[in-house]
């Protein structure tokens, strides 16, 4: 049975993710890259008390003292930071919807990846829901005039990191920390050039600096509130309320502010939250009848 904290850790942890457009809009006096460079750094930052605390720092360490290690880590953190750069990029740029349609997709990417590199088996209504989202990403092509790469890049990059996590050594908070620590140095290179360019690091003024130190409080929570949610709670709950993020983001990119919504586009959403209904629906089916000889025999 799902815990009571453990869902409401998953729901604060994607409401979060989910109004995180507002937060990178703030942040516009900074360009994409070092944006995420102070991500990275920051994020690193706080979530070295968290590894103190749980007395995981010398997990980390071992899990990159091999190349294996070393290897797998880097491709997931490359991964994971061109990912967020592209996020980063399309809420800077008026491009939300195009960031939510890829959060929308990416379960279903899942799916087809876990099909492939892991010979995992989907059920026939998955393969529906599967084929009622690529419709509705046909749809995007017209609602947008040519290609919505955006999305798409941003469900392919987080699909692939999810698969090469599958495969790296350490689990989910040693592993995150693994990440920023391999790709810290390119990012203080990168400031570091920056700055030696007269770019204005931290922005103008006492507000800009706390901003850009926070945004490593706003990568750490979410993902501390969604690692406590997916050891406390079943994995059909966390795949439903995981659509609480992109949901947020296309109502904050289309109401707060103002992103266009053609009837096009109004379409490609709508089969993409049917595909949603069908994922969520053949989810709590398959959760209920297989805790159902578990009922009986109580």
């Amino acid at each position: 049975m799902d815990r009571k904290d453990g869902v409401l850790s998953a729901i604060a942890a994607f409401i979060l993710w989910g109004v995180l457009p507002i937060f990178w809009k703030a942040m516009v006096f900074l360009p994409p890259a070092s944006i995420i460079a102070h991500r990275t750094i920051w994020s690193l930052v706080a979530l070295l008390p968290v590894l103190a605390y749980q007395r995981q720092v010398g997990t980390v360490i071992r899990g990159i003292s091999s190349w294996r290690g070393v290897g797998w880590h880097l491709l997931s953190g490359c991964l994971l930071a061109s990912n967020w750069l592209l996020y980063v990029w399309a809420t800077l740029n008026d491009r939300i919807l195009e960031g939510a349609l890829g959060y929308y997709l990416n379960p279903f990417l899942n799916m087809l990846f876990g099909a492939l590199f892991f010979g995992e088996r989907q059920t026939r209504l998955q393969m529906i829901a599967v084929a009622v989202a690529a419709v509705g990403v046909g749809f995007q092509f017209e609602a947008v005039q040519g290609v919505p790469w955006v999305a798409l890049v941003l469900a392919t990059t987080f699909a692939l990191y999810a698969v090469v996590r599958k495969k790296a050594p350490l689990a989910a908070l040693p592993g995150l920390a693994a990440e920023t620590a391999l790709l810290a140095p390119v990012a203080l290179l990168w400031l570091i050039w920056q700055g030696s360019q007269g770019a204005a690091l931290f922005g103008g003024s006492t507000g800009t600096v706390l901003l850009v130190l926070s945004t490593g409080i706003a990568t750490a929570t979410p993902l501390l509130c969604f690692g406590h949610a997916a050891r406390t709670i079943s994995l059909t709950t966390l795949g439903i309320l995981q659509f609480i993020g992109p949901t947020l983001q296309f109502l904050i990119g289309w109401q707060l502010y103002g992103e266009p919504m053609n009837p096009m586009r109004m379409l490609s959403f709508g089969l993409i939250w049917a595909a949603v209904a069908i994922y969520a629906g053949e989810a709590i089916y398959r959760s209920k009848k297989k805790a159902a000889p578990d009922g009986a025999a109580s």
